[in-house]
């Protein structure tokens, strides 16, 4: 089953949506829809039987929280793209602290929210094309609302959940709307005055700015002081024989 109707909050124009009861995954769903793309599309399911996560890893996805996915064609370039993990992260922000205080949140690089020191959320992207654009890209994202994922035993950050944190109780689909509605506003801004304002937006947000972090990249752990993201999202750390710039880590505090 699936629909696009407009009873759960204000949904930004141009946008698409779909929601399914069941399906394997929503970036596998929308990876399937693609080449029939004319605007773009939220895809929400109540229930996914092979979530993934970031390198892989399973997303475990009880009901009644958020699974879904934006796909569309930006015109953009594969680092353009990449970029859009810095503008999900800050339309969850916003959208999350509707229903919990703003201060309980803090946005951890590259692509999860925290909520009161555990992941909430989490933003996994993927984008397809050979020539210098690429042909579609894929925001997948998973918001614990009601209920904290057990037995995830190899997370850096311990899962939780909005009502375990104290916010408030939304359903899936009315906080998609919100979310969705947050996202646009943020392309709007990085339409209108570029990646330099999502970046401060982000850094205004981002969790121990200026206390020492390790990057573990898969070759090396680098430790020092989190000093910024750069206009390519680069993590900016500065270690004892100067400023690093890390494109790719897992980030421990």
């Amino acid at each position: 089953m699936s629909n696009s109707d407009n009873a759960h909050g204000h949904w930004p124009e141009g946008y698409g949506r779909v929601v399914l009861d069941s399906v394997d995954s929503t970036m596998a769903e929308a990876a399937r829809r693609a080449p029939l793309l004319d605007r773009p599309t939220w895809i929400m399911a109540r229930r996914q039987t092979a979530a993934r996560g970031r390198r892989g890893r399973p997303w475990v996805v009880p009901p009644g929280n958020l699974n879904a996915t934006l796909i569309f064609k930006p015109e953009a370039t594969a680092v353009e793209a990449a970029k859009r993990s810095f503008l999900a992260a800050n339309a969850l922000y916003q959208a999350l602290a509707i229903y919990v205080p703003a201060e309980k949140l803090a946005l951890k690089w590259p692509n999860d929210v925290l909520l009161s020191g555990g992941k909430v959320a989490g933003i996994l992207l993927e984008s397809s094309g050979q020539g210098p654009f690429v042909d579609w890209l894929s925001i997948g994202i998973g918001v614990n609302l009601r209920h904290t994922p057990q037995g995830v035993t190899d997370a850096s950050f311990p899962p939780t959940s909005l009502m375990a944190a104290g916010g408030w109780e939304v359903a899936p689909q009315d906080f998609l709307a919100v979310l969705a509605d947050a996202y646009a506003t943020q392309e709007d801004k990085l339409r209108h005055f570029g990646f330099s304002r999502i970046r401060d937006d982000w850094l205004a947000n981002a969790a121990r700015l200026g206390d020492v972090i390790t990057a573990r990249t898969g070759r090396e752990d680098v430790t020092g002081i989190f000093d910024s993201i750069d206009q390519d999202g680069n993590l900016v750390l500065i270690t004892g024989t100067g400023p690093r710039a890390i494109p790719a880590a897992d980030v421990f505090f």
